[in-house]
């Protein structure tokens, strides 16, 4: 199976199961770790499974990761927290040189609902997680990708670019008074969940940092299209109580927010074939959100 990766993704595979004795396991390995099968081969990492007395996930990184704004060293430290407060794999093992890390692989069960309280309390959960330095500025995150997707694809990008004002002033009016931040994982959509023994865990924590609450829910609303019901519903069992408008309106300005940079982020992308380069039920999608954040007035949270 390895031999079927590209040949620098595999290099990077085996030097780092050559480093099997480092990995953080108790107790130790009995053996070198053995490939069993190719997980998952996405857009930005590859992660293999591997085994050697129980199981582990190795993922490489398939990009360059500072190119993306990703923070591995802040990820790995998000991570052990998480773990710590049993809401994600353990991490076992890191090399940003490699540009490899290896978790604890969790079985999956055989059903994976969407279950929207528990998604609210895991939610909840991170948010409760100790703070770090490293800080999400999505005006500077979506103006990166802005220049990315310009010279990648720079006609859908300029297709896109036409509704930049009124994403920015949908931001505007999100970031509208004074909100701590909190750690968020940023990216906790159904591929980044996981039940396992029962339980629901985050999964590919690259893009964890410290924002708003607010985006994070609006990232798992708008992710997984979720209907208004199941937005109330979230929130009710985020917040222990029902949201205020102005609340609701938060999540739902953050979400045309997500909506750009979801599609600005797959015009970024080094890898040819990715099919509709501006799909456009996700860009209709994002022209009727914007219309009704629009239609809204701007309420503090």
């Amino acid at each position: 199976m390895a031999a079927a990766l590209p040949g620098n993704i595999r290099l990077k595979l085996e030097q780092t199961l050559a480093q099997w004795r480092q990995w953080d396991c108790h107790p130790g390995l009995p053996g070198a770790p053995t490939v069993v099968g190719l997980l998952t081969r996405g857009l930005s990492n590859y992660s293999v499974l591997v085994e050697a007395g129980r199981c582990f996930v190795v993922r490489i990184d398939g990009i360059n990761p500072a190119a993306h704004s990703l923070n591995r060293q802040g990820e790995w430290h998000s991570l052990g927290a998480a773990h710590r407060a049993g809401l994600a794999p353990a991490p076992r093992y890191f090399n940003p040189e490699l540009g490899s890390l290896v978790c604890d692989y969790l079985e999956p069960d055989a059903l994976q609902p969407l279950t929207v309280a528990d998604v609210a309390t895991l939610l909840h959960d991170i948010h409760q997680l100790p703070a770090r330095h490293h800080r999400l500025d999505l005006a500077e995150r979506l103006l990166g990708y802005e220049k990315r997707a310009a010279q990648h694809q720079p006609v859908p990008a300029a297709r896109l670019s036409a509704l930049r004002p009124a994403v920015m002033r949908a931001l505007s009016r999100a970031q509208w008074g004074q909100h701590p931040t909190v750690l968020c994982h940023h990216d906790l959509l159904r591929a980044n969940r996981l039940y396992s023994a029962g339980r629901l865990y985050a999964l590919d924590w690259e893009y964890s940092a410290m924002g708003s609450r607010w985006y994070d829910l609006a990232v798992v609303a708008a992710g997984d299209a979720m209907t208004p019901e199941q937005v109330d519903t979230l929130l009710q069992v985020y917040l222990g109580r029902t949201a205020s408008a102005a609340e609701r309106q938060s999540v739902e300005r953050y979400g045309c927010v997500y909506r750009y940079l979801e599609l600005l982020w797959y015009l970024a992308q080094d890898h040819p074939g990715l099919g509709p380069l501006l799909p456009e039920e996700r860009l209709a999608g994002l022209t009727t959100a914007l219309e009704r954040a629009d239609q809204h007035p701007t309420t503090p949270a």
